[in-house]
């Protein structure tokens, strides 16, 4: 099971990062989870100073932009 995370305070970008990646893990067919982590402490222990960012089994995959489904399909991939 892929375990994704979105780094970002709730903002509209935030919401199109989650809504990217539930649409590249279902196209992909894998199993999944996905959380949004909104405390900025927590988001700071990643090391991320900008959002929205994307984590993919624990590892920052992106920060500070939104990638597109195709960009996350081949990061989950």
């Amino acid at each position: 099971m892929k375990k994704i995370q979105i780094l970002g305070t709730g903002c509209p970008k935030c919401k199109k990062l989650a809504d990217n990646a539930e649409a590249a893990a279902k196209a992909l067919g894998l199993e999944y989870e996905i959380t949004k982590i909104t405390d900025i402490n927590e988001i700071v222990t990643f090391g991320v100073m900008m959002t929205p960012a994307l984590v993919i089994d624990g590892k920052v995959k992106a920060a500070g932009k939104v990638p597109s489904v195709d960009e996350i399909s081949k990061m989950l991939a």
